[in-house]
């Protein structure tokens, strides 16, 4: 189950169900099946929050993923800045919702096991982020 909730924001204007869809197909290239995955869109505000509080990092981000994952079966809690996605949307010069998706899906990359600090793993994620930006 995906579900999709706001705090402080506004629901951004995409399809839910093409991205439910999307993530399911996106988790099955991995071998993974999708459990409980909770989408928290949110402002700067509630990120740093969230940030401070469980990670005890004291700076904004676009998102952060909380694994509970469980075998095969995908599972967590994404917080996802959407003051933030635009930001970087801008700095970028790309579309706001093109950067949404990437966003929305690195977080599920996060939960199939594609890491993105270490030597050599941006890169990983970036071509991981691209191809499942090309099936949606």
């Amino acid at each position: 189950m995906i579900t999709f909730q706001t705090e402080h924001i506004e629901m951004p204007a995409i399809d839910l169900e093409k991205v439910r869809t999307w993530v399911k197909a996106v988790a099955a290239t991995y071998g993974k099946r999708v459990g409980k995955i909770s989408y928290f869109f949110c402002n700067d505000e509630k990120i740093l929050e969230v940030n401070r509080e469980y990670l005890q990092h004291d700076y904004y981000t676009d998102i952060i993923t909380f694994d509970y994952c469980e075998g095969n079966r995908l599972s967590g809690d994404l917080f996802i800045s959407l003051d933030t996605v635009r930001s970087n949307a801008e700095m970028l010069d790309t579309n706001y919702y093109t950067e949404l998706h990437r966003v929305i899906i690195h977080g599920v990359l996060h939960l199939c096991g594609i890491n993105d600090k270490g030597p050599g793993e941006r890169e990983i994620m970036e071509a991981a982020e691209n191809k499942a930006l090309l099936l949606l």
